[in-house]
């Protein structure tokens, strides 16, 4: 897993550390000290902390101007022990909103398993960016994360799509891609 690196081939168009208005600003990164783990395996020092132990993030692009973000994650997404999304949703999502973030792109391939609990931050984080117009769409979730989703009904509140060759496209234009495909599942 220490191989792993979250996408970089936006950072020479948005870095989270340089962004004022990111959760992540000012934050620096090792390129060889190697201390958070997922399973007792050592994850790479670029992904960013957000309270969890198990789930980590990295914010690959964000757009002000069309109320966008694009994230990325790694490792466990444990709600019923480690309360990840409570954790996701005050330490990174509510700055975000705060600073009129609607629509969120969660890059979930490195997601390896999903355990709920309640959907009370699902719904709280929904309430907040639905009268904006907003959605939270999962891509590219390993099928049995997906499986677990689903039966948790966590997919009421974050469509998961598939979209495998997103890192050949700009940020701006795989965000319209998605957003595309959300007019056509939402009729709106």
């Amino acid at each position: 897993m220490h191989e792993i690196e979250p996408y970089y081939n936006w950072r020479h168009l948005y870095n989270a550390e340089e962004d004022e208005s990111s959760p992540f600003y000012g934050i620096e990164h090792s390129e060889f000290e190697f201390s958070n783990t997922v399973y007792n395996y050592y994850i790479h020092p670029q992904w960013d902390e957000f309270g969890s132990r198990t789930l980590y993030m990295k914010v690959l692009y964000v757009d002000y101007e069309l109320n966008f973000a694009i994230i990325e994650l790694i490792g466990e997404w444990n709600d019923a022990v480690e309360n990840d999304i409570m954790h996701l949703k005050r330490s990174v999502i509510d700055l975000m909103v705060a600073k009129h973030i609607y629509k969120f792109i969660v890059i979930a391939e490195n997601v390896l398993n999903f355990h709920s609990s309640d959907t009370d931050y699902y719904e709280e984080w929904i309430d907040d960016i639905k009268d904006e117009g907003g959605w939270v769409v999962g891509v590219n979730m390993p099928e049995q994360t997906q499986y677990d989703f689903r039966k948790s009904h966590i997919d009421r509140y974050i469509t998961l799509l598939d979209a495998p060759n997103w890192r050949t496209f700009q940020p701006n234009d795989f965000f319209q891609l998605i957003d595309n495909q959300m007019l056509k599942i939402t009729g709106g």
